[in-house]
Order: structure tokens, then sequence, then C-alpha cells
């Protein structure tokens, strides 16, 4: 067994596309996953499952949520061992004047094929950087990210790539409950 994690984008979001976690739970065992845990209600599920290619478990679990609950949801899937890469790789985890509850990671489905920095950092506001690794997105947003230009949807337009944001406390939070379901 290999243990993933999926986030999916935009549902529970201001009364739109409602999953309840349970429900979600439920349906993610229906496709025969096993220890399937949530963590808060914007979509983000741990589990356990047979060895199989992250991009073709986003787009079964993709489905699954069309046929269940009627509705176009992206999601990303990806191995715990690659979540624990990108906690690693965070550029602004090692400098100690950075508050860790303005970092966020933006996943994308894959790695860009172009990517114009130029043009991505002209939409930073005052104090914000960002930084991409591979199909990584590091956000520093001392304004506050919902004040932020730097959106799933600016970086999906810019990078062409479907995308979906976490904050840090959440990403942490996932790789803890991924190594305990692993042990």
């Amino acid at each position: 067994m290999t243990t993933y994690i999926s986030i999916l984008r935009g549902i529970n979001v201001s009364g739109k596309n409602l999953i309840k976690m349970e429900t979600l739970r439920k349906a993610y065992e229906n496709l025969g996953f096993q220890d399937v845990k949530s963590y808060v209600q914007s979509g983000n599920v741990v589990f356990n499952a047979e060895a199989i290619d992250p991009k073709t478990l986003a787009e079964k679990i993709s489905e699954m949520i069309a046929q269940e609950f009627g509705m176009e949801v992206p999601v990303i899937a990806f191995e715990a061992e690659k979540l624990e890469r990108v906690i690693t790789q965070s550029p602004f985890t090692k400098d100690s004047e950075k508050d860790p509850k303005f970092l966020h990671v933006t996943f994308l489905a894959s790695i860009p094929a172009q990517v114009d920095m130029t043009a991505i950092e002209e939409k930073k506001q005052a104090g914000e950087e960002i930084t991409i690794v591979n199909d990584a997105v590091y956000l520093y947003c001392p304004n506050g990210y919902g004040k932020s230009k730097l959106t799933n949807n600016f970086l999906e337009n810019k990078l062409k790539v479907s995308a979906t944001t976490r904050n840090w406390k959440t990403t942490n939070q996932l790789l803890n409950m991924a190594q305990e379901i692993t042990k």
C-alpha cells in the first residue's frame, strides 16, 4: 500500500460545491481506499491505496466526484514522499523573519512547460515573495493570502497548469496525517 494525499479545489467555498467530509470519506472507501482521513472542510484527504500513478489516481477521484456528487472538481493527488519534499524545499521556512502563518503552497498538477517569472512577479504586492520549485509554488503573503493577487486563477492562467493552494499549517498537518497512517 502507498500513502497518498488528494487535494480538491473549490469545494465548500462560499456555499458552493458543498460536500460533507464524512460522505467524501465514504466515497473514497467505496473506491477501495483504506485508512481514509480528511482534514478541515476544503477537500484534503489522506489515504492508503494500491500503487498507482498520481495523475491517474486524481482522474479516478475526479470522475467519482462527478458521478457521486454531480460536480466537476479539479483534484491533485500525490504520494506522501512528495509532500515531505515540498515541505523540506520551502525557501521561506529557513528565514526566521518570516511568520509561518503567512506561508502558502500552491500545488500544481504538473511542472509548467514555461514560467515567465517577470509577468508573475509584476502582480506581487509589498512584502510578498514567490518561488516556483518544480510543481510547487511557494508564497509568502504578509498582508494575507486573501489580499494577494497571486491567486490560483492567476497562477493557473500564467503557468497553464491546474492548481490549488493550501496554507502552511494545513500542508504540515496533511504530512503528519500521512505519516500516522503509514506507520
